[in-house]
């Protein structure tokens, strides 16, 4: 038993780092390697009904997901509880919230899968990468749900992810991992959270990297853009006027 602790409590102080480390390299190979391909392949010229339905409940229901862990992970129990949320309290309205949304997502994602199943062009366009991240992003998700269910209680006996998930994560941001503390949590969040590592190690090398870009040029760009006709010479002369900078 000893062994298998101390097994667990190395791969829980390591992998998270193999993770973080493939994410972060491989975002930078896909950026200085792969420009072109730093895309989500957009392939709403060969469908849009299902699009319009499933995009919407994917991305906000993510967006509160991802909120959701913010809160969950980052901001310990103690400050909760010095503002009066009790551990029930906080675990009803993480059932509540966190089902609504994990639901969302999970249909939304349903949605986008079945549109590029069952569409001829838009199933020639999904690569090998797509249906992998597709298949584990699923599995996040639906073990996340079922994490929801069972840490709070509501089926089985509740876990109080707080005092050791929570910890565990923000002891890997400060390089002082708490691998024990991971140890200690029941399987439903081990598996969660290993299937949550995959994702983030392989993060790069699908669409979502997309998810790492913002069009803040969009704050700065003019109303209008004008484009002006250079000379056939060198380019720096436009009529007989210097080359001012743009935008």
């Amino acid at each position: 038993m000893a062994d298998s602790v101390s097994a667990g409590e190395i791969y829980w102080d390591i992998v998270p780092y193999v993770s973080l480390a493939m994410m972060i390299v491989g975002t930078w190979w896909r950026y200085r390697y792969d420009k072109f391909g730093w895309t989500t392949r957009s392939s709403q010229l060969y469908e849009s009904r299902l699009l319009r339905i499933g995009s919407p409940m994917f991305h906000f229901g993510m967006l509160v997901v991802i909120v959701g862990h913010i809160i969950g992970l980052v901001i310990p129990e103690s400050w909760t509880d010095a503002i009066g949320v009790s551990q029930h309290v906080y675990h009803i309205q993480a059932i509540a919230l966190g089902s609504i949304a994990g639901l969302a997502t999970l249909t939304g994602i349903v949605l986008l899968v079945y549109r590029r199943r069952v569409n001829g062009p838009v199933f020639s366009a999904t690569t090998f990468n797509d249906k992998v991240m597709y298949l584990v992003l699923i599995a996040a998700l639906v073990t996340g749900l079922a994490t929801t269910l069972l840490g709070s209680g509501a089926v089985g006996p509740e876990h109080n992810y707080r005092e050791t998930v929570a910890p565990w994560f923000r002891s890997i941001w400060i390089l002082q991992p708490r691998g024990d503390l991971m140890a200690q949590a029941p399987l439903s969040f081990h598996i969660h959270v290993t299937i949550a590592l995959i994702l983030f190690a392989i993060w790069p090398f699908t669409r979502l990297v997309h998810a790492f870009s913002a069009p803040f040029g969009y704050l700065f760009r003019p109303y209008i853009v004008y484009r002006t006709r250079e000379s056939a010479g060198d380019g720096e002369l436009v009529g007989s006027r210097p080359r001012r900078r743009g935008w």
